[in-house]
């Protein structure tokens, strides 16, 4: 594997793990406070998780070297891990809204949502720092899988802190249909 392929899959590897870390706390968050909008959130991170993973495939596939059938090698593998990852968050969207909608006729009341919402805190501020340098290292090597990664973790980033300024708010006022 070339050298600077060997760096970028470190990278894909140290997604994968924040994926991981940061779908436990998520799911911690949920646990502890019954909240659809923080599972909903844990539901997204599952395909961060999978967009991670196809991004470190689809690097190690990419860091194979030219063959009769790839005179020009395997490089472009990469763009299937950007569109894989746009689907992904089609399919959480899809679920997110299954999930929802039952609730939102239902809504029940909220249990622990100071120790859920610092988790959800701890995992975004993961996620903000794994996607900036990721971000980095997609522009510094040219790398289209690290670039929609970073941008997929930004994503996540925003709809978190949506979701945590929504269930603060329950919290705070007791409005369960917020």
């Amino acid at each position: 594997m070339a050298p600077k392929r060997s760096i970028l899959t470190r990278y894909a590897w140290l997604s994968v793990i924040t994926a991981i870390g940061v779908l436990a706390l998520k799911l911690g968050a949920w646990w502890l406070t019954g909240s659809v909008g923080l599972l909903s959130d844990a539901l997204e991170t599952c395909t961060n998780l999978g967009g991670a993973l196809m991004a470190l495939l689809m690097l190690r596939l990419a860091a194979q070297p030219p063959d009769e059938e790839h005179a020009y090698g395997h490089s472009k593998a990469e763009y299937f891990s950007s569109g894989f990852e746009g689907m992904l968050i089609f399919v959480a969207a899809a679920v997110i809204a299954v999930q929802a909608l039952p609730r939102l006729l239902a809504p029940r009341a909220l249990e622990q949502p100071g120790v859920g919402l610092a988790a959800a805190a701890l995992a975004t501020v993961a996620n903000f720092a794994v996607a900036r340098l990721l971000d980095r290292a997609g522009r510094e090597h040219g790398s289209v899988s690290l670039s929609a990664d970073a941008r997929h973790l930004m994503a996540d980033v925003w709809t978190t802190l949506g979701v945590i300024a929504g269930v603060g708010l329950v919290a705070l006022t007791g409005w369960l249909w917020l």
